[in-house]
């Protein structure tokens, strides 16, 4: 591609590409991050004499950030790197197709780095493990296009006025109940048309955008890609709506439910299966529900291995606060055909609108993590031809599913179960399935420091 023809970030294919349209930019510095363990952006500005340098010979990054949780504490144990190792450098990679403007930054571009090879960072990198569920696939002859879904509470807050507040009392971006309302989306047009615009700039299109159920929650759809776009779509999602809202005065949270008044907030994940031929392999128009064997045997893994890999859906404490009856979340391993009291909803009807969407994820996920374990146990389906239980029809919380599809209650059960699961390590590998759920044990142990609200309204006076 010539250097006159290259005008934007999705022209990038090669680094005479990038090169040209730097000069033609004039480009003085360019932003490259990688995503660590908790599905958070870890990153840096770059001059672009050492972008230059790095575009065939890879960038040193601290390999700290596959060893500290989300608040920078270091794990206790070095299982991957720590002090036992010194913290050395580990060795990152630009992807020149995950290339993007940066709309809200003055003349720059980002890029994502990617972690491969036989270093032990890429055995736990979250973006190499999706590419490693996609290299799974494609040996089976099937690809994979997915989308997103997430719901965030939005408040008239910063980050300093939250932390004085103690997190309570907090504004609301709107109040009131309100879901699919016209109304407030008029209303806060300005941020909603500069959110969809940002997302159409940086390549991660919103196909639908609207209030959810709640004071000030608003729920985004984006648009369907390759599986590994998709999760880098879903990462720049979550990471660039906080800092526009941010940049404007406001607080977008992402987590799986920050307030027991109010449902929780979703993350669900739509996927689509097709063959080397770009034929849908879930779609069959002589089978019950036009659901294809490949498509049922998809469920049945999905369905088998969700509750011993359920961390890695659900990777907080604050994950499970949500899976809980009657607020629009699973309890269950459960699947049905358009049932949203399911964990898995069949939607059926076209080869094109053929997909499974998988309802247990929060708006809290890793998404290259999430992405490659929903994906991962339905090959493990189709490989293995699992069959799932009788769909559900009704209400999937009046069912006892019993004990083998009941769901882990809490992280550090999950974590116990993800680390004795032997298919797990089969699909993931053993490095990373005893570095995550170790990560995950650590989560869970943090959070019984806390003396809680709960504890001190309960017992201080009465116990």
């Amino acid at each position: 591609m010539s250097e006159n023809r290259i005008l934007k970030a999705g022209d990038i294919k090669t680094s005479e590409d990038a090169l040209a349209l730097i000069k033609q930019r004039n480009i003085k510095r360019i932003k490259v991050a990688a995503t660590d363990i908790d599905g958070i952006l870890r990153g840096k500005y770059i001059s672009i004499v050492k972008f230059t340098s790095i575009l065939e010979s890879g960038l040193g990054f601290c390999d700290v950030i596959f060893g500290w949780d989300c608040h920078d504490e270091l794990y206790a144990k070095d299982s991957v790197t720590g002090w036992s190792t010194a913290f050395p450098d580990a060795l990152g990679t630009i992807d020149l197709s995950s290339c993007r403007e940066l709309p809200l930054e003055e003349n720059s571009l980002f890029f994502l780095l990617d972690f491969e090879g036989k270093e032990i960072h890429a055995k736990v990198c979250p973006r190499t493990i999706l590419k490693n569920v996609i290299k799974q696939g494609k040996e089976m002859g099937i690809s994979f296009d997915a989308s997103t879904e997430f719901e965030f509470f939005m408040f008239k807050e910063t980050p300093a006025s939250v932390r004085e507040k103690n997190y309570k009392n907090l504004e609301h971006f709107t109040p009131g109940m309100f879901g699919y309302s016209v109304l407030r989306n008029s209303v806060e047009s300005e941020f909603y048309h500069d959110l969809m615009n940002l997302c159409l700039d940086m390549d991660m299109e919103i196909e639908g955008l609207h209030t959810e159920t709640g004071p000030g929650v608003l729920e985004a759809a984006l648009v369907y890609d390759e599986l590994l776009k998709t999760a880098d779509k879903a990462i720049l999602f979550k990471t660039f709506t906080k800092v526009l809202a941010q940049q404007q005065g406001y607080m977008a949270t992402f987590m799986a439910k920050w307030s027991g008044d109010y449902p929780g907030q979703s993350g669900h994940l739509h996927i689509s299966a097709k063959d080397e031929n770009g034929k849908s392999i879930f779609y069959d128009e002589n089978k019950e529900d036009t659901i294809s064997d490949e498509m049922r045997w998809f469920i049945g893994g999905q369905q088998k291995l969700m509750p011993e890999i359920l961390a890695m859906i659900a990777p907080t404490c604050n994950s499970y606060t949500r899976l809980i009856p009657g607020f629009w979340a699973p309890t269950q391993a459960t699947w049905g055909v358009d049932n949203r009291t399911c964990a898995l909803r069949a939607i059926t009807g076209s080869p094109k609108a053929q997909r499974v969407e998988y309802r247990v994820a929060a708006a809290d996920i890793n998404p290259y993590i999430a992405l490659a374990a929903a994906v991962g146990s339905g090959l493990w389906g189709i490989k293995n031809k699992i069959e799932p239980t009788s769909s559900i029809a009704g209400n999937a919380y009046d069912v006892d599913m019993g004990r083998e599809y009941s769901f882990p209650k809490t992280l550090d059960q999950a974590a116990d179960r993800l680390k004795n699961s032997k298919i797990a390590r089969e699909i993931f590998g053993d490095v990373f399935v005893d570095h995550y759920s170790y990560t995950r044990e650590h989560e869970a142990s943090e959070q019984l420091k806390a003396i809680t609200d709960w504890q001190l309204n309960r017992y201080f006076e009465i116990i």
